[in-house]
């Protein structure tokens, strides 16, 4: 991304300084582990991103972009937890490196600290910012539920699937978007635009993840491939195989799915499960809707009414972030 280096900069300078609270010691390293992870900071650089390009205030942005990150980290936290995850960047998962009830309250504590991160803004903006994350966060947690619930119910198309991950996972980034807009005083037009480029980004990469957690590299991926299938997670490329496949093909593919897999049969289960996806084309038809939602993300660039070189800037982004490994 153009101006990555500026962005990231600045992200990590304000994070060092954020995080300078040192006891009780195992309360705040478990905060300081994950987020140290890294990762590609992409909601808090589009935060800045989105501040610089609507209005040149990438620096009033760092304290918006800090409380995006924290809060996504403290998600992370708990998922991992709640999918008993042992992965997370390549490197071990909270909980598994300390316990369950660290993992817990430093979550909790990265909650709190995301939305104190927002105090550094004065009203009328402290209060629009703070409910955007309000929504954001509920929306969040109501996607983890549906996630949650998914997994043993019959019922669920895949329009009910995009549904929830459009709230897990696609509205943080156009939360991310929409803040850096609103800190640079963007028009309400323009607002809604980069918010809804920021959530159809969001759908495609989510697509993308579940995509490379059956074809990935466990390595670059950072997470244990299979992980979605052992958990009987009905991710697009389930949905895609039930639509696209056979009778026996999908008799075989609910089959497996109703397994409560032990760690004896799991390889297995995954080469299955995998094959299944190959025979019905599903990768293929997960791919296609990945650029399908990309596209639709990049048409809503048009309505923005900021400068060509800007747009093109977000449209770079986007496709640079859709440049995982396929």
């Amino acid at each position: 991304m153009e101006n990555d280096k500026k962005y990231r900069d600045a992200f990590e300078s304000g994070l060092k300084n954020y995080l300078d609270k040192k006891s009780p010691e195992n309360l705040y390293k478990p905060i300081q582990y994950i987020l140290n992870l890294g990762g590609k900071r992409i909601r808090p650089l589009l935060v800045l991103m989105s501040a610089d390009l609507f209005g040149k205030k990438y620096k009033e942005a760092v304290s918006a972009a800090l409380a995006i990150e924290i809060f996504h980290n403290f998600t992370l936290v708990h998922d991992d937890i709640m999918d008993s995850a042992e992965l997370r960047r390549g490197s071990a998962t909270v909980h598994n490196k300390w316990n369950i009830n660290t993992g817990i309250i430093s979550g909790d504590v990265m909650l709190i600290k995301a939305y104190q991160a927002l105090e550094e803004y004065e009203n009328p903006l402290f209060s629009k910012l703070t409910k955007l994350l309000n929504k954001t966060a509920l929306e969040v947690c109501e996607g983890q539920q549906y996630d949650i619930d998914f997994e043993e119910k019959e019922d669920i198309n895949q329009n009910n699937y995009l549904e929830m991950i459009r709230l897990k996972t696609a509205v943080l980034i156009g939360c991310a978007l929409k803040m850096g807009a609103l800190i640079a005083d963007a028009s309400e037009d323009d607002l809604e635009a980069i918010y809804e480029f920021g959530e159809l980004l969001g759908i495609a990469f989510q697509i993308q993840d579940d995509y490379l957690d059956v074809y990935g590299d466990s390595i670059s991926f950072g997470k244990k491939i299979g992980g979605d299938i052992i958990e009987n997670k009905k991710t697009i490329l389930f949905h895609c195989a039930m639509s696209n496949g056979s009778i026996n093909e999908k008799k075989e593919l609910l089959k497996w799915y109703d397994k409560k897999t032990g760690n004896e049969i799991g390889n297995k289960k995954i080469d299955i499960v995998k094959s299944i996806f190959d025979k019905t084309n599903a990768g293929e038809a997960c791919i296609k809707l990945v650029n399908d939602y990309t596209i639709k993300a990049f048409n809503k660039l048009s309505y923005l009414g900021i400068s060509q070189e800007a747009k093109t800037l977000f449209k770079n982004f986007g496709n640079n972030l859709m440049k995982r490994e396929f």
